[in-house]
C-alpha cells in the first residue's frame, strides 16, 4: 500500500510539473509559439501582431479605411477648433473608441467568416451586433461634435 501511494505521489508530481511547464499544450503550431513567449520578446511580438492587425484591417475593410479618414479629418479639425482642453480630450477619446469598436467588429466578422461561409442565424447576430456597436460609436462622435460646436456657436 505504501508503494502504491508513493507511485501515485510521483505520478501527481510529474503531472503537475508537466502542466505547469506546458500551459498552452492545447494550442498547436503558430498559436503555441505566440503564447510561449515571455518578457520583452512577448511585448515586441505583441506590438508586431498589433501592427499586422492595423494593416489587415486597413487593407481588407473599407469601413476601417473610411473611419480612419473620417477620424483623421476630425482630429486635424480639432487642432483648429477653440474648444477647451477637456472637450478636445473627450472628442479624441470618441474617435479612438470608434476605431477600437471597428477593429473588434472586423475581428468578429473575420472569425465568423473563417468558421463558415454559409448563412447561419448566430453568424448574423454576431455580425449585426458588431455593426450595431459601431453605429453607437459613430452616434457618439456625432453627438459629441454637435454639442461641442453648439457650445462654441452659442457663445
Amino acid at each position: 500500500m505504501t508503494e502504491h501511494k508513493q507511485n501515485t505521489d510521483t505520478n501527481n508530481t510529474e503531472t503537475n510539473s508537466t502542466n505547469e511547464s506546458s500551459t498552452h499544450n492545447h494550442l498547436s503550431g503558430f498559436a503555441a509559439e505566440a503564447k510561449g513567449k515571455t518578457g520583452i520578446k512577448r511585448i515586441v511580438n505583441a506590438a508586431g501582431f498589433s501592427m499586422d492587425g492595423f494593416k489587415a484591417a486597413f487593407a481588407n475593410e473599407a469601413a476601417f479605411r473610411q473611419l480612419s479618414f473620417l477620424n483623421s479629418f476630425l482630429l486635424i479639425a480639432l487642432i483648429f477648433c477653440p474648444f477647451a482642453l477637456v472637450i478636445k480630450m473627450v472628442l479624441v477619446f470618441a474617435s479612438v473608441f470608434s476605431m477600437v469598436v471597428e477593429l473588434f467588429n472586423t475581428a468578429i466578422e473575420a472569425a465568423i467568416d473563417h468558421t463558415s461561409t454559409e448563412r447561419h442565424p448566430l453568424a448574423k447576430i454576431g455580425k449585426d451586433a458588431g455593426s450595431a456597436a459601431q453605429f453607437l460609436a459613430l452616434g457618439l462622435i456625432f453627438i459629441l461634435w454637435s454639442m461641442a460646436i453648439f457650445s462654441i456657436l452659442s457663445g
